[in-house]
């Protein structure tokens, strides 16, 4: 092993060149690989050179790394191979690095700190995920994301809720515990944007329930006849209002409840059929109590008014009794006489009688009979 050792120090790893005499490098027979060699074949050819490259003009250079480098650079950036292309230079040969990162912090400062902040919008401003302050309607800035963070909000357009959504039935229980189907809308707005977003969980989830609570409590309070006229609604809308209000302060819940209006109040679907039948039959009555009620006045009235009569008469009676007595029996005889046939008859001297009163009803009978 030593020996072999010794045999190759100081030789090329690529035998000696053609002609020499050096056995090793002479071919197969001895056991070696020829060297590579140029195309004139006079000398040979540097293996860590490119195949188009030979050092036959002069004196056999040693191969360094940068020579290697730069030829793979110009094989990767010539002759329209593959490969990346070189970034073009500045002016003066600097490299146009420094500026793109420059121009990519300005944009990232221009578009995370700045902000346009709407007539009715607000801004939350929050530093490494906690508050720090809201801002007004207005052109704002802010430290560059992610240090700080914007959540722009609108807190004062008109929110509207209607409940249930759709067509689906939401039954409620009155006082007189009767069922009573209801829609209703609720309109509300943002008056702290703080409490709104950090005080509780999903808050326009929040203000639908509190609404439902506050419309069954308000319910509760008043009879069936009550919640679906016009002035039991009234009612209950104000009394829903104040409840969700309420509600909503004691949360801590930053909303305002401007309104709340119930569209629609009818009976279960299941007993509408008997719920008309009902409201039929106590509409009939309502109408008999009222033509009672007419009948009832009017009779009164005329007997105040024959009492205030007799008051009267009895006034004059009691300043001249004989005249007054006199002309009330004329007049009692007159209004009694008028409706009857009578005959007078003078006592000394009876004139025949003549039935005038018959002649006159047998002519007006018989030219009624003509007309017709």
């Amino acid at each position: 092993m030593k020996d072999g050792i010794l045999a190759m120090a100081g030789k090329s790893p690529w035998g000696s060149a053609p002609g020499g005499d050096d056995n090793d490098g002479a071919g197969p027979d001895g056991g070696a690989t020829p060297p590579p060699v140029s195309e004139g074949g006079s000398k040979p050819r540097n293996p860590w050179l490119p195949g188009g490259e030979e050092n036959a003009s002069g004196p056999r250079k040693a191969a360094n790394i940068e020579d290697l480098f730069k030829h793979r650079q110009a094989r990767m950036g010539g002759g329209g191979g593959g490969g990346f292309p070189r970034m073009p230079q500045a002016p003066g040969g600097k490299s146009w690095t420094p500026l793109i990162l420059i121009g990519v912090v300005a944009l990232w400062l221009l578009i995370s700190g700045v902000h346009q902040i709407g007539p009715k919008e607000e801004g939350l401003v929050t530093t490494a995920g906690r508050y720090s302050r809201t801002m007004g309607p207005g052109l704002k800035f802010t430290l560059p994301w992610p240090i700080q963070n914007v959540e722009i909000e609108d807190v004062t357009s008109i929110r509207t809720d209607t409940i249930p959504e759709g067509e689906a039935e939401k039954l409620m229980l009155t006082g007189d515990q009767n069922l009573v189907d209801l829609s209703y809308i609720v309109r509300w707005n943002i008056k702290d944007l703080k409490k709104y977003t950090f005080q509780i969980d999903n808050p326009d989830q929040t203000v639908k329930e509190v609404a439902e609570a506050a419309m069954r409590a308000s319910i509760a309070e008043v009879t069936l006849d009550d919640a679906l006229s016009g002035s039991g609604r009234a009612q209950v809308e104000q009394a829903v209002r104040s409840r969700m209000q309420a509600f909503l302060d004691a949360y801590g819940a930053g909303v305002a409840v401007q309104g709340v209006e119930i569209k629609k109040a009818d009976p279960p679907t299941a007993v509408v059929d008997a719920f008309r039948e009902v409201l039929a039959a106590q509409q009939d009555a309502q109408s008999d109590i009222n033509r009672a009620r007419a009948w009832a006045e009017q009779v009164t009235a005329r007997a105040e008014g024959e009492a205030t009569a007799f008051n009267k008469v009895y006034d004059e009676y009691r300043l001249a009794p004989e005249v007054t007595k006199r002309r009330m029996y004329y007049e009692t005889m007159e209004r009694v006489l008028k409706q009857t046939d009578k005959t007078i008859i003078e006592a000394d001297g009876v004139v025949p009688y003549l039935p005038l009163p018959e002649v006159r009803r047998k002519n007006s009978s018989s030219s009624s009979e003509g007309d017709q």
